[in-house]
């Protein structure tokens, strides 16, 4: 967390952006979404392509894309008739491999390394 130079305390925001960072990681609550933003963050791809790595429908891959869309944290690029969705920003990478890393990190202190999760 940031804090104020002079006095250490933590810096306070707009409640519209506490608002927007809970609207950011609702968004991410859902396991498929988290896994698309991860695989955007390697480059573009397909609905179709993404669909084939997530092993679920290019229907159910689209939904997850529309409301990662209205968020801002894909953009899509047409070409011709193929839509190519990317990360809208590279933040959202880094927030991702963050949460992934403290998520990690939890499990193995609460199940000790190497267990299954």
């Amino acid at each position: 967390m940031k804090r104020s130079a002079e006095s250490g305390v933590p810096m306070s925001f707009d409640d519209r952006v506490y608002q927007a960072v809970a609207e950011t990681f609702r968004a991410l609550g859902d396991p498929t979404r988290v896994r698309i933003v991860q695989i955007l963050a390697s480059g573009e791809r397909t609905v179709n392509g993404l669909a084939d790595l997530l092993e679920v429908s290019p229907s159910a891959v689209s939904h997850q894309l529309r409301v990662l869309r209205q968020m801002r944290l894909v953009r899509v690029r047409r070409s011709g008739r193929e839509a190519h969705y990317e990360l809208d920003d590279p933040h959202i990478d880094h927030l991702l491999k963050e949460a992934l890393l403290h998520v990690r990190d939890f499990m193995e202190d609460l199940m000790g390394p190497g267990d299954p999760a």
